[in-house]
């Protein structure tokens, strides 16, 4: 009698070993799923209200903020590895804010693309500012999605060459691979960034 009492505390303790190694592993799992070396934030009114493209004889409507979130997560994550999309909650390494605009000229066919990345560290602490710049020939009667996502993607290659370029923001990004946890950038900080203004036209 007593042996199995001896028995069945010995298979409690181990439960209860394992149960503590599987909740810790729980959360280092949530934990690293979200922190991202990078986190990519585009303005709630770019996913909400559409811009309108001016031609002579009919407009344009189009969101900018899917159609950049998609090439710009694609190209740093590129660049840079582990990028991820702001949400509540989360935390990276670093934040990089995207501010599109676009505008088309009928008049030479040109769409017009300009995105510019700032990117912060910790709580608020300004890393730079860069601006990517593109032009891309097309119509807006024939296939204008396929030109858009060009002009945004080519705009997002430039800024990403423009941020490889400067040494000093790499050397900081670099530095963060073995930051403390507490000093990580959270998506909260978001809400102090400037609310963007609403225009028919981003130019």
């Amino acid at each position: 009698m007593k042996l199995n009492v001896i028995k069945l505390i010995a298979l409690l303790a181990i439960g209860a070993s394992l149960n503590v190694q599987a909740a810790e592993d729980v959360n280092h799992d949530v934990n690293r799923q979200n922190s991202s070396k990078l986190l990519v934030y585009i303005q709630p009114v770019d996913y909400t209200n559409p811009i309108r493209l001016w031609h002579p004889y009919y407009d344009y409507w189009t969101y900018q903020g899917p159609v950049l979130e998609k090439v710009a997560v694609s190209q740093l994550a590129d660049a840079y590895g582990d990028v991820g999309v702001c949400e509540v909650n989360q935390s990276g390494k670093a934040l990089v804010w995207l501010q599109p605009k676009l505008f088309y000229n009928p008049q030479v066919q040109l769409f017009y693309g300009e995105v510019t990345a700032s990117v912060y560290k910790g709580i608020g602490e300004h890393l730079g500012e860069y601006v990517g710049k593109s032009q891309v020939r097309g119509f807006l009667s024939r296939h204008a999605e396929a030109s858009i996502e060009q002009t945004y993607a080519a705009a997002v290659a430039d800024l990403v060459a423009k941020m490889q370029a400067d040494q000093p923001l790499q050397a900081r990004l670099e530095a963060t691979t073995q930051v403390n946890p507490a000093d990580h950038t959270p998506c909260g900080m978001v809400t102090l960034f400037p609310t963007k203004k609403i225009k028919a036209m981003s130019f």
